[in-house]
């Protein structure tokens, strides 16, 4: 891949980010195999006629990823990459893989979040309660 930024349509910067981070997690271009098929969906003749549905296989670890976000044959080669390089990461960083740190830190937001809401129902059924109390200290003669 010493020529990425020939392979994909994107910027040279965002071509040899992705070649670094393949090479960190020790993924070379020999140890994927790259098949083409139809893709399905919205594109039209484009999508009809033109084989851009990437499916890439990483042998030595068994991880395929399957990538027809875009229309472009290119673009969905670099975001397949880019696809198995955060899966692989993730297999092999458990905890510390990017997604998972971004699910924890949605889920502390919504517990804290939910605490903020019960605290809140409370106060709020307190106030009726008190509003409650100032009514039966009423007493009535008939």
């Amino acid at each position: 891949m010493s020529n990425s930024g020939a392979l994909f349509p994107v910027s040279s910067d965002k071509a040899n980010a992705l070649r670094l981070r393949l090479a960190a997690l020790q993924i070379q271009e020999e140890d994927l195999d790259e098949s083409f098929v139809r893709s399905s969906g919205k594109g039209g003749q484009n999508v009809n006629k033109v084989a851009t549905c990437v499916v890439l296989v990483h042998r030595p670890s068994g991880t395929s990823v399957k990538c027809q976000q875009e229309r472009s044959q290119g673009l969905n080669r670099y975001l397949a990459r880019k696809l198995l390089a955060d899966r692989i990461e993730a297999a092999r960083l458990g905890r510390q893989s990017q997604e998972q740190q971004e699910s924890e830190r949605i889920r502390r937001q919504k517990r804290r979040r939910s605490r903020r809401a019960k605290n809140r129902m409370l106060a709020d059924k307190r106030a009726q309660g008190a509003k409650k109390a100032l009514r039966s200290g009423v007493t009535r003669d008939e």
